[in-house]
């Protein structure tokens, strides 16, 4: 396809992303371009030349925020340039093409040069752009500006090899591969010169990085040693990837890497976790999970659960609560089972909706029993906090492990500053802390 001529200086842009933290990160990069290319960003919604919708299909309901963003941003701006990329895009093509207004359809393996392939004006009908995804390392180089702010993502890795039966991911995004190790150190380095203070490693199944010789283990040391960097976090990570010297490092209240696991486990039960296709069983993760907590006593640990997988009867799900109840969980992010066309479990006995919802439901009251438990817990002790933009005349941080902590007091003054701050009250979502200095 004939590429574009991408000098446009009063044209004006704006992008949306939906779904994951990877999808965030990408939607910054794609921001970054736009200006690099002579684009003005507006806010989604507002009058543009050009929207870019960055699309999420983990689930049916992904499926439908897509749709629905879509179709609100044609209705607003029925002239302009409608761009639809990412995982929706690239698994469900058709279906994208026959949302009227839309003009390009752009996969994930071509998403972050749409530029070479959009121009400004409406099409007579959709152009798909949805090459084969490429196993190869990758590089993207400079994110630009609008990613920076106190805590910034840095994507080092995309797709996934594990096939779990209820998982769409490795047909949208395509087999595990890893960003180039010097592509990656050097927007690490970019990052702290803007500012950043805090760098969250973000990808699909970022356990399984690999590049110029280089594994995750390596990859977290090297990051470490960078100048400017006060804390590195990780976002989410496969159980059977984690490395046992990273909870030595997590435990070290000297080192960047922060007391912090999100491991997304799926199932308390031996029966759903084989037939999910996961890599482990039960008694693994409980092992796993006390050890790490012995090891760091701070540690802050939070999984993913999907409830109503194909043919978990009442007791499997019993024993999925009684088995986040018993393990040293902050809390659990609730997960609905949706069925996904061409995944092993769609073909499975499916379990009505109305009882795998009144289960999410019942789980995450537990979630959130665990939670404000673990933030009462907290009071009276003192943490350090990264204090983020005051918004709304709230002035709020998070602490090492995680802990979302709001000030009494506005400090305006005290922005992208790390301080120390006294815990006196616990909520649900947060806890309220008194600064303990300037």
């Amino acid at each position: 396809m004939k590429k574009r001529d991408t000098t446009h200086t009063k044209a004006k842009a704006s992008v949306r992303h939906l779904g994951c933290r990877l999808n965030q990160y990408e939607a910054l990069a794609m921001e970054g371009r736009l200006k690099e290319a002579g684009f003005e960003m507006v806010p989604f919604g507002d009058q543009a030349d050009l929207g870019i919708i960055n699309t999420c299909t983990v689930t049916n309901e992904a499926d439908a925020k897509s749709r629905n963003t879509i179709r609100r941003f044609i209705r607003s701006n029925p002239l302009a340039t409608v761009v639809v990329v990412g995982c929706y895009s690239q698994v469900s093509a058709n279906e994208v093409a026959s949302i009227k207004g839309v003009d390009y359809i752009i996969g994930n393996h071509d998403k972050l040069n749409l530029l070479d392939y959009v121009k400004l004006g409406k099409t007579e009908s959709p152009v798909i752009v949805r090459e084969r995804i490429s196993r190869d390392d990758f590089s993207i180089g400079f994110v630009g500006e609008s990613a920076f702010a106190q805590r910034a993502n840095l994507k080092i890795q995309d797709g996934c090899d594990f096939s779990c039966s209820f998982c769409i991911i490795p047909q949208a995004r395509g087999r595990a591969r890893s960003r180039s190790w010097s592509d990656l150190i050097e927007e690490a380095r970019e990052m702290l010169q803007k500012g950043v203070r805090e760098i969250v490693l973000t990808g699909v199944n970022l356990g399984t990085y690999r590049s110029d010789g280089h594994d995750f283990l390596s990859l977290i040391e090297r990051l470490s040693a960078l100048k400017g960097l006060d804390r590195l976090r990780i976002s989410s990570i496969e159980p059977t990837t984690i490395p046992e010297e990273l909870l030595a490092l997590m435990a070290e209240p000297s080192h960047p890497l922060m007391p912090y696991l999100h491991v997304p486990m799926q199932s308390g039960t031996d029966k759903i976790l084989k037939l999910m296709r996961r890599r482990y069983d039960l008694d693994e993760m409980k092992g796993f999970f006390m050890q790490a907590k012995q090891q760091i006593p701070d540690l802050c640990l939070g999984t993913d659960l999907m409830v109503g997988f194909p043919n978990e009867n009442d007791d499997d799900f019993a024993q999925t609560c009684q088995s986040f109840m018993e393990m040293p969980f902050s809390y659990c992010h609730v997960f609905t089972y949706s069925e996904r066309q061409g995944t092993a479990a769609s073909r499975m006995v499916q379990i009505p909706m109305e009882e795998r919802r009144a289960r999410s439901a019942h789980l995450r009251r537990l979630s959130a029993s665990k939670r404000m438990s673990f933030h009462e817990e907290q009071e009276g002790r003192e943490f350090r906090v990264l204090l983020e933009n005051p918004k709304d005349d709230k002035h709020c941080g998070y602490t090492d492990h995680y802990l979302k902590v709001f000030l009494k007091e506005k400090h305006d003054e005290l922005a992208n500053k790390m301080v120390r701050v006294k815990v006196v009250e616990a909520f649900p979502a947060y806890v309220v802390g008194d600064l303990i200095n300037k």
